[in-house]
């Protein structure tokens, strides 16, 4: 599990495709200290195992499944990715519940100043948008955010100067893809609320069954 607080920017250094997969190896010192192989990094908010670590970057193997349903098909050499180790029981929780399953891409269709903050307007599925709610959580590339505004294909999120510093954020312009994952909690309430595939037991309590019984 992790919270969506961007450690480190990384940087990719290999990109290696296989018949069904791709293996990234990523440049990020500043975050491998105690990281071992088997361990968990969230790479632009996918979470992805370390199966090995070459001195100063480490390497993990991305599914088709995962490349199609991220924007980690369009990385290449030389791509900035935000990266979060898994969090530690004992640590701070100073975002949200991020998973590290993405529920879909996003397109960055604006963004503007408003005095130091900097708006971010993104364009969604709407099945991803149907989990969005204003002052609910998003995580965007991996960074928890709240958002602002709510629009009938998308959001907008407003982001204080440190955030767009210290992650990809800086980076994104208009058109750029972006990974999304909604707030867990709304996904499971829904499941419980309405269960699919599941029919609706018919109730044996009827009005001439009480009849019978003596009611």
């Amino acid at each position: 599990m992790f919270t969506g607080i961007v450690e480190a920017i990384g940087t990719v250094g290999q990109i290696q495709k296989r018949q069904s997969f791709a293996r990234l190896t990523i440049e990020a010192e500043t975050i491998l200290d105690g990281v071992k192989i088997g361990d968990s990094i969230a790479v632009n908010g996918i979470c992805l195992t370390v199966e090995a670590l070459p001195p100063g970057c480490f390497s993990a193997d991305v599914m088709h499944e995962t490349l199609n349903r991220s924007s980690l098909s369009r990385l290449k050499k030389g791509s900035h990715v935000n990266l979060e180790r898994a969090m530690e029981a004992n640590g701070r929780f100073g975002g949200h519940i991020v998973a590290g399953h993405v529920d879909g891409v996003g397109k960055v269709t604006g963004i503007r100043r408003d005095a130091i903050a900097i708006w971010y307007t993104v364009q969604a599925e709407p099945s991803v948008l149907r989990y969005i709610v204003e002052k609910g959580s998003i995580a965007v590339d991996g960074v928890s955010l709240t958002v602002a505004q709510v629009l009938p294909d998308g959001f907008s999120v407003s982001v204080i100067p440190h955030t767009v510093e210290h992650t990809v954020l800086r980076e994104r312009s208009g058109g750029d893809l972006v990974n999304l994952e909604t707030d867990i909690i709304g996904k499971y309430v829904e499941k419980f609320l309405q269960p699919m595939g599941f029919r609706q037991p018919q109730s044996v309590i009827t009005k001439e069954f009480l009849s019978r019984n003596g009611f």
